[in-house]
Formats: C-alpha cells, sequence, structure tokens
C-alpha cells in the first residue's frame, strides 16, 4: 500500500494543470469581455449637462448692481420675467428690462461675457417704472433710453446692433401699456436710437397695401410677439397681443418685415384684424391660403436657409377654438408662404415623451406658452419649458427640453421632466452636473453663445427650495448639447410577438459606431440589467441608417422586461437609450435568438485579440509546467 509522502500523483497533476489552464483562458475571456462590452457610458442620446453658472438658486433676489460700465463678480441682475435677450457678435449675452416683482418694469442693459463670467450694468436705470426718453427720431443721443417694459421682442443686424420693438411699458407719458416703438442700440457708441412707431401707447397698425412697403406702415403696439432675422438683414415680427388696424387689444396674427437699410415696414401676412382662427391647409404642404391662427407668447426660430420657424404660444386653432397651441410652422421668405410642419391643428394637447434621448415620429411637446428657444449649428430646433400641458395631461411650468431635427421631422426629449412644477437641482455653481436641471418655468429669456452652448436665465417658477407656489427667478444656467452624436436613432421599440418578443431599433446615420450592446432587466432600474447580445454595426461610419431587430424568446408567460441599448463609438465611449418594455402575453417556446443584422453575435476585434493571447497564454503555461521535473512514486 503507498503511502502519501507529499509528492502529487500524476492524474492529479495533470488534471490541476488543465484546471489551471481552463480557469485562466474563462478569467482572460472574461476581462475581455468587461472590456470591450462595458465601455465608458454617457448619460443619454446626445444628452449635454446643465451648469448653474449665476445668480441665486432661490426666488425672489433683488439685482446687485455694482458700478455702471464695470464688470463685477458680484454683479447680478435682480429676479425678473419677460426680458428680451441678444447675443452679440462677440458671443456676449445681453439683457434688457422685463417686469420684477420686487420693484416693477425694469429699463436697465446688462451684459454677461462668458469668457469671464461677469455681468455688468451698461445702461438704463437700477429703479423701475422708467419712461422713454425718445430724442430726435433716427438720431441717437447718449441721452435715448427706451421706457421700462417687459414682453418686448428683439433682433441683432450683421453690424451687430441690438433691436428693441414694443411690449408693455412706459412711453413719455401716460399710462404703462401697449408699446410699438421700434430701437437700435449701437454697442460700440453706447448709444440708443429711436428709429420707429410712436412715443405714446395703445396705437393702431397703419397695414398699407399687404406685400407693399411703405414709410407710413407700422405695426400696431403689442406684447408678447416673436421675431426672426432672415437671411438678408430683415427683421420680422409676427403676432402677438395688441392692436390691429381698429379696435382694443387682442390676439394677432400678422406678419411683418421691416428692412433697416430703407427704414420701411411691409405687412406680409396674415390679417389686418383681430382673433382669426388658423388656416392650417395640408400637412408638411406650403400653401398660399396657409396661416397660423392669432397667438402671442409662441417661440421662433431661424434656420441656416433663412427660413422662419414658428411653435406654439396661446391662440386660435383651425376650429377658431381658444387655447394654448403646440403647432410647429415654417415660414419661407422667398416662396412666402406658410407651412404647417408638425403638432395639432387644435388647442390643449399633452405631450408625447416617447424614450428619453430617442427620437420618434409620434413625440410631440404639449401645447404650451411663455417657452423659449435656441437653435444649434446642425439647424437642431430646441425648445425649453413654459406653461405647458404636460404627458399628465396637466398644466403646470415645465422644465422639459426638446429638440427637433428639421430633417428628419421628429422630436427628441431631452432633459427634463415629462411632469411638470419640478423644483430645480442646481449642483455646484459652475461646475455641470448629469443631475443639474433648473426648476419648472415660464417667461424665461435665452441665448446661444459663439461655442454654440444654450444658455437660460430667470423667470418665474420653480426655485430649488421646493416651496410650494412658484418663484420669480435670477438664476443664469448654460447646457451643452455635446459633440455631434455617433449613432442618430430614429427609433427604439419591443413588442410581443406569438413566441419572443421582438426588440427593434433603426439608425439615421452611423458616423462613428462599431456596434451595439442590447441589455435587458426585469425592472426599469438599470442595476437589474444583464447584457444579450453585441450587435455589430452594419454601416459603421456612413452617414446612412439601418433597421435591426433581436428576438428574445427567453421570457416567460405573463413577464415583463425592459431593454436597453447602447451604441458604441470607435473611441470606445457608449450611449445609452431606453429602456422600452413589453410583456410577454403567450406561452414561448425555447427558440435561438436571431439577429436581422444578418450575422451572429461576435467578439469586436479587441476581444477576439485577447482571447488569441489567452490561448497563446494557455500552451505556454502547460509547455513550461511540463518541463519541470517531476517526483514520482516508485
Amino acid at each position: 500500500m503507498n503511502t502519501h509522502s507529499g509528492l502529487i500523483p500524476d492524474s492529479m497533476l495533470y488534471h490541476n494543470i488543465a484546471t489551471i489552464r481552463r480557469r485562466l483562458l474563462t478569467l482572460l475571456l472574461a476581462l475581455s469581455l468587461m472590456i470591450v462590452l462595458q465601455p465608458t457610458r454617457s448619460a443619454g442620446a446626445g444628452a449635454g449637462e446643465w451648469t448653474w453658472m449665476s445668480g441665486s438658486d432661490l426666488g425672489n433676489q433683488p439685482g446687485s448692481y455694482g458700478v455702471q460700465g464695470v464688470p463685477d463678480s458680484a454683479n447680478t441682475p435682480g429676479e425678473r420675467y419677460e426680458t428680451v435677450a441678444w447675443t452679440d457678435l462677440s458671443g456676449n449675452l445681453w439683457l434688457f428690462g422685463g417686469n420684477s416683482s420686487i420693484n416693477g418694469p425694469m429699463n436697465d442693459l446688462w451684459r454677461y461675457q462668458p469668457t469671464n463670467g461677469m455681468w455688468t450694468w451698461v445702461g438704463g436705470s437700477s429703479t423701475a417704472y422708467q419712461r422713454g426718453v425718445y430724442g430726435v427720431l433716427g438720431t441717437p443721443a447718449p441721452g435715448n433710453v427706451p421706457g421700462a417694459r417687459w414682453g418686448a421682442v428683439s433682433w441683432i443686424d450683421g453690424s451687430g446692433n441690438l433691436w428693441l420693438f414694443g411690449g408693455y411699458g412706459g412711453a413719455v407719458s401716460g399710462l404703462f401699456s401697449y408699446l410699438n416703438d421700434l430701437w437700435r442700440y449701437d454697442i460700440a457708441s453706447g448709444q440708443w436710437t429711436w428709429m420707429s412707431g410712436a412715443n405714446t401707447t395703445e396705437q393702431s397698425g397703419n397695414y398699407g397695401v399687404l406685400g407693399t412697403p411703405a414709410a407710413s406702415n407700422v405695426p400696431g403696439a403689442r406684447r408678447e410677439s416673436v421675431s426672426w432675422v432672415d437671411s438678408s438683414g430683415n427683421l420680422w415680427l409676427f403676432g402677438g397681443i395688441g392692436f390691429a388696424a381698429s379696435g382694443g387689444a387682442a390676439r394677432l396674427n400678422d406678419l411683418w418685415r421691416y428692412d433697416p437699410t430703407t427704414g420701411q415696414w411691409t405687412w406680409m401676412s396674415g390679417a389686418n384684424t383681430t382673433n382669426q382662427a388658423g388656416a392650417y391647409g395640408v400637412q408638411g404642404t406650403a400653401a398660399a391660403g396657409n396661416v397660423p391662427g392669432a397667438r402671442y407668447a409662441s417661440v421662433s426660430w431661424t434656420d441656416g436657409d433663412g427660413n422662419l420657424w414658428l411653435h406654439g404660444g396661446t391662440g386660435i386653432d383651425s376650429v377658431a377654438a381658444t387655447g394654448m397651441l403646440n403647432d410647429l410652422w415654417r415660414y419661407d421668405p422667398n416662396s412666402e408662404e406658410w407651412t404647417w410642419v408638425n403638432g395639432a391643428n387644435t388647442v390643449n394637447q399633452p405631450g408625447v415623451y416617447g424614450v428619453q434621448g430617442v427620437p420618434s415620429a409620434t413625440n410631440v411637446p404639449g401645447a404650451r406658452s411663455d417657452g423659449v428657444s435656441w437653435l444649434d449649428s446642425s439647424d437642431g430646433l430646441w425648445l425649453f419649458g413654459g406653461y405647458c400641458r404636460d404627458s399628465a395631461n396637466s398644466y403646470r411650468f415645465c422644465n422639459d427640453l426638446w429638440r427637433h431635427d428639421p430633417n428628419t421631422g421628429q422630436w427628441t426629449w431631452m432633459s427634463g421632466a415629462a411632469n411638470g412644477d419640478q423644483p430645480g437641482v442646481y449642483g455646484i455653481q459652475g461646475t455641470p452636473g448629469a443631475a443639474n436641471v433648473p426648476g419648472g418655468r415660464r417667461y424665461s429669456a435665452s441665448w446661444t453663445d459663439s461655442a454654440g452652448n444654450l444658455w437660460l436665465f430667470g423667470g418665474r417658477g420653480k426655485d430649488g427650495s421646493g416651496a410650494a407656489g412658484y418663484q420669480y427667478m435670477n438664476d443664469l444656467w448654460r447646457y451643452e448639447p455635446g459633440a455631434p452624436l455617433a449613432v442618430v436613432l430614429a427609433s427604439f421599440d419591443a413588442t410581443t410577438q406569438p413566441d419572443h418578443i421582438l426588440v427593434t431599433w433603426e439608425t439615421v446615420s452611423e458616423l462613428s459606431n462599431s456596434g451595439f450592446n442590447l441589455y435587458r432587466g426585469e425592472s426599469d432600474d438599470w442595476d437589474s440589467a444583464t447584457m444579450l447580445s453585441h450587435v455589430p454595426s452594419q454601416t459603421p461610419g456612413s452617414a446612412q441608417g439601418f433597421a435591426y431587430s433581436f428576438a428574445d424568446a427567453n421570457v416567460q408567460p405573463e413577464q415583463t422586461v425592459w431593454y436597453w441599448l447602447e451604441d458604441i463609438d470607435l473611441s470606445g465611449t457608449a450611449t445609452l437609450h431606453g429602456p422600452v418594455s413589453a410583456t410577454m402575453q403567450t406561452p414561448t417556446a425555447v427558440t435561438l435568438t436571431a439577429l436581422d443584422a444578418g450575422s451572429p453575435p461576435v467578439l469586436p476585434p479587441v476581444a477576439a485579440g485577447i482571447l488569441a493571447l489567452a490561448v497563446a497564454a494557455g500552451f505556454f503555461l502547460r509547455r513550461n509546467l511540463q518541463s519541470c521535473p517531476i517526483d514520482r512514486l516508485d
């Protein structure tokens, strides 16, 4: 009988060598999968981050003016709403007037420099209810200044001058009321010029002949209109609440063009009477008879082709009903025709949010007024907040951020909540954060800087305290849209089939995409998710898209599952979409999963390389162990 002397029998030795080699291979393969299939993940499809830049995270704060003309880190405008804003040719942000809940209507002019983060009180008064000093029509002067007002509109011309029209405020004398004065501010000289309109309030419009400019033409006094600048440098004005050719103040749908070269207004479209219903025509089709209904508190954009865009507001729909709107319109200055692009032709529609970060043909912002807008470098139309009808069919102050792609015609819910009245999450001042978001609000001001960042100031809404009711704000926010997306998704969905759940996604483009990771979870909590498959890109580096699908047969009857999709760019950064969910309603048979992309799941090249190294390491280990001397029992 052999006794154990501490030496290892041959069978056990070689068994252990094989076990070691298998475990080594398994470990290296697992590491390779972790490296390749769990890349750096970004939070949302192209979703950027908000940064609280200036002002208070609490409402109803007074201003700190400092010395006029001197920038200072302690300076800040006080709380206000319905102010006007410009971005100058140097990328500085300008702010004028608005209504303060503490003081009343203001006429102070401010400049914010993103390069140093400082506000400068440039002109106007630090006290409310100031009258306008008009001087001589067409003549700049150091003493000229528009009166205090709110609800005005603004433009900037090709020379960098700031333009201001109308609103509700103070003229030379009389009660504060509707204005139709047009002003130009020369940044270089620091002087205002009264350019057009009256120095008194409540003036009716002089329309002249439709499409014909004239020195006597002038829009009536109004507030809460929208404005554009076209590619030829003309200034455009639409709607608002105010005075038409006759009668009292009511909703307007007149469209005007002002030529800064001739100094003449032209009535271009719409009615010279108030409270007109919209003529929508066929969605997507321009026509001479199309025109948006009378409205105020809309938002507007000008795209790279010089087209004018209009969204929502409070007004009158296709059947003459009054309420809030969510219709999207485009006006072509060349054809002089309106097109109803998107949204409903009836009032008070709720939002359809879809999946955050995922564009969809069915997504649409809810009806709203008093939101703000931006245009990005890709002609994307951005929309934020306002008083809206949210996903719960409630009328609330919203903080949802949307982007409309004019190329696909689809909206994407980018940030914020689908339900209104959310408090602000401020984080650390000056530090971007994925959780940061302004509270629900209306009546804010907005800019786009020279770097393409979106800026938001003040308004009335929810501060960071979570207090009941609504406050008046003076907080300044910056939103960074982020770099162009590696993948632009058109859709991502999961649907129940007779014996499986079909997960589908379609891309618009895959400019720097290496592939996708598909995950499944048993709840909508990301921590529950495990990876189902890696799907290689079928159009890597292409501006063209592709349709993908995955059949998940390993789902139990009556089980609800959630899916997430990652797109992985060539640098290894992943963007997460979803979740979407589906419930298996019928018994399932165990079947093989299949990819419509036409090939089985394969390891990306990096993982294949690591696997090859692992195999080589295993053979090397075996050869080295076999070459060692082994003590044996006789």
